[in-house]
């Protein structure tokens, strides 16, 4: 849950004056709220800490458990090791799978090689991955709607022999797919599209392919869609959206594309020191989210960086309230 914000920011942006003597410009700041770490995120970074405590370091980490660099520093400070691939794991010590999903393949060769192994993926994912299956157990050809290359696509497709999965980004790619009219076809969605884009690529599905049986309820994430809604509702009134997350973090940058749908200018930082003054020229209204990999002290880092240039009044705009919790694995329950 996102804390509440005051109508002025902490720091140097309550001095109301630049050091030369002279008043600082006002600037409203409109904070998306719910915004930043949502449960998925709370809970795969909590395995990390929990294994470190419970097996003492290191503990590996296969991929970055999260796409935030400031979380991965973080856990690399306490003793995380983050590696590519199980065979940089030495013997003996504890493994984390990321919150995106892996393949099948990866805890078999865990279980393979007799390695103690903890499963961070984030459960809206595996309920991804068990429809997947269910697809495949009634003999349905998957087409998955989601970004290739993507470390959770990858471990969607993973969940299926070779073949059995047809991955398409777009609507064009809709149109190109070329399954008999009567083939029996399911889709699935990767957690974390734009809901609008997903809207219009599954609509050219079930129009091509009526018969086509998909999720009873969407895939794409609660944090996703409530994350996408709240900029939506302060995008329109501000000139520029500044989004807090990784250029490889798929949520993220969904964001920064339904901002500026929404007529604002908008930027993807992972740290306030990316941003220049000169971005604040002509800015009367800032709007100011987080990806759900981003954890909050890097909104109050902003907040306090927007300060050194303006007289920032900052109000929080609330669209939703997130109470979700997911359960941790069975090994670090006490």
């Amino acid at each position: 849950m996102n804390a509440p914000f005051q109508n002025e920011a902490p720091g140097p942006s309550k001095t109301g004056e630049a050091e030369t003597g002279e008043a600082k410009v006002p600037l409203a700041v409109l904070i998306a709220a719910p915004r930043g770490f949502c449960a998925g995120v709370d809970r795969a970074i909590e395995i990390v800490e929990r294994a470190l405590g419970r097996f003492g370091a290191p503990v590996y980490v296969r991929h970055e458990i999260v796409h935030n660099r400031f979380v991965v520093e973080s856990l690399k400070a306490k003793g995380a090791v983050f590696v590519d691939e199980l065979d940089q794991v030495p013997e003996g010590v504890p493994v984390v799978f990321s919150a995106h999903g892996v393949p099948k393949s990866v805890p078999a060769e865990a279980e393979r090689r007799e390695m103690t192994y903890l499963d961070a993926t984030c459960p809206l994912v595996s309920k991804v991955h068990r429809q997947a299956e269910r697809h495949l157990e009634a003999d349905r050809h998957i087409i998955f709607i989601g970004h290739r290359g993507h470390p959770e696509a990858i471990g969607t497709y993973g969940q299926v022999p070779e073949g059995a999965m047809t991955v398409i980004e777009t609507v064009a790619e809709v149109e190109s797919l070329d399954f008999a009219a009567d083939a029996p076809l399911a889709f699935l969605t990767q957690t974390t599209l734009s809901v609008d884009d997903t809207a219009q690529v599954v609509a050219a599905l079930r129009a091509k392919y009526p018969h086509i049986v998909g999720p009873k309820a969407e895939d794409i994430c609660y944090a996703t869609s409530n994350r996408q809604a709240a900029v939506k509702e302060i995008a329109g009134q501000c000139e520029l959206v500044l989004v807090i997350g990784a250029p490889n973090s798929s949520n993220s940058v969904r964001l920064v594309e339904v901002a500026e749908r929404c007529g604002a200018k908008a930027r993807l930082i992972q740290r306030a020191s990316e941003i220049e003054p000169s971005w604040l020229d002509g800015v009367k209204t800032l709007g100011l989210t987080a990806g759900a990999s981003a954890p909050e002290p890097l909104v109050l880092e902003v907040i306090e960086r927007l300060g050194e240039w303006r007289e920032a009044e900052v109000r929080e705009v609330v669209t939703a309230q997130e109470q979700i919790v997911f359960k941790l694995p069975r090994q670090l329950i006490d």
